[in-house]
């Protein structure tokens, strides 16, 4: 047996994702009949879905053998998948990486690193197309589609329903335990909701929530109230000399699935760097609020 303790790292990331990175080159069919034989246990007992989520100091167990040492990855992968269907993927975008290759500038995107990994490990012929977008600095899930089609699928669902969103941001000063912030952006109405998860003496870890979804609309709205993101500096934000980035992390998407009709849901564990920032902050909090993060409440205070 393989066996493999919880990290800061992985926590709060799916059993599904976990396999993903453990076993990068693996099929999706190989993954999920794991999943489905019984293979991959947690604390013991065997994993009953893919979407059951893993937790700090959990102890994951898969059962070892000649193919599956085969997939083995020497080390993580690139990319960092959190959900993979016949449809789309939902990578955690790490803070930095654009989705796009900007103009006239040859550098590493999102949408062009994901359709380079799907043609490596399947020979996939085309081109991601993304379902949702986040601003270069901030991190966390991001779904891509696999085909003109399924981007049209799950496109015309955005646009009437929506992704029910939940962003982790780091902010300056001190802030209410909740609000709601319903500056117009654009000219359109915009509205935010947010919880203090944790106050520091110049910072303060919240969890936000945004209804409407405007361009930049977490980071304006912050801003507004006098509490930009940390590292924002186009919205007031001290820079952050040790990040590459802006505090702010899309850390739970979920939605009914388009196609099965099924109700998904994805976290995104936090990248190391904004881990080691909280840290930092919290102090002797950080372990507590660490393990607090998947029971934050999902919906607007």
């Amino acid at each position: 047996m393989l066996t493999y303790t919880i990290s800061e790292t992985d926590h709060c990331r799916s059993a599904e994702s976990f396999l993903r990175n453990l076993l990068p080159s693996a099929s999706l069919a190989y993954l999920n009949k794991l999943v489905k034989s019984g293979h991959l246990s947690l604390n013991g007992a065997p994993v009953s879905a893919a979407d059951v989520l893993l937790r700090l100091d959990d102890t994951v167990t898969l059962k070892e053998s000649g193919k599956t040492r085969a997939f083995l990855a020497g080390r993580r992968p690139q990319l960092d998948i959190l959900h993979e269907d016949h449809w789309i993927l939902v990578f955690n975008k790490a803070p930095g990486l654009p989705m796009h290759r900007a103009a006239e500038v040859d550098e590493r995107n999102l949408v062009e690193l994901g359709s380079k990994l799907l043609a490596e490990r399947d020979g996939f012929p085309g081109k991601l197309r993304p379902v949702n977008r986040l601003d270069r600095g901030t991190s966390g899930a991001v779904v891509l589609a696999k085909s003109s089609s399924s981007a049209g699928m799950f496109g015309r669902f955005v646009k009437e329903e929506g992704l029910d969103k939940l962003y982790l941001a780091v902010v300056q000063g001190r802030v209410p335990e909740e609000g709601r912030i319903t500056l117009p952006l654009e000219g359109k109405e915009a509205e935010t909701g947010f919880r203090r998860l944790f106050q520091g003496e110049r910072l303060a870890l919240v969890a936000a929530y945004p209804v409407t979804g405007r361009m930049h609309q977490i980071r304006q709205h912050f801003q507004a109230i006098g509490h930009p993101v940390a590292g924002d500096k186009r919205y007031g934000g001290r820079a952050l000399d040790s990040y590459d980035g802006i505090l702010l992390h899309s850390f739970r998407t979920a939605l009914t699935h388009p196609a099965t009709e099924e109700a998904l849901t994805v976290f995104a564990p936090l990248p190391a760097g904004f881990l080691a920032l909280l840290r930092e902050l919290a102090g002797d909090g950080f372990l507590p609020l660490l393990r607090g993060l998947p029971d934050v409440p999902v919906h607007t205070p």
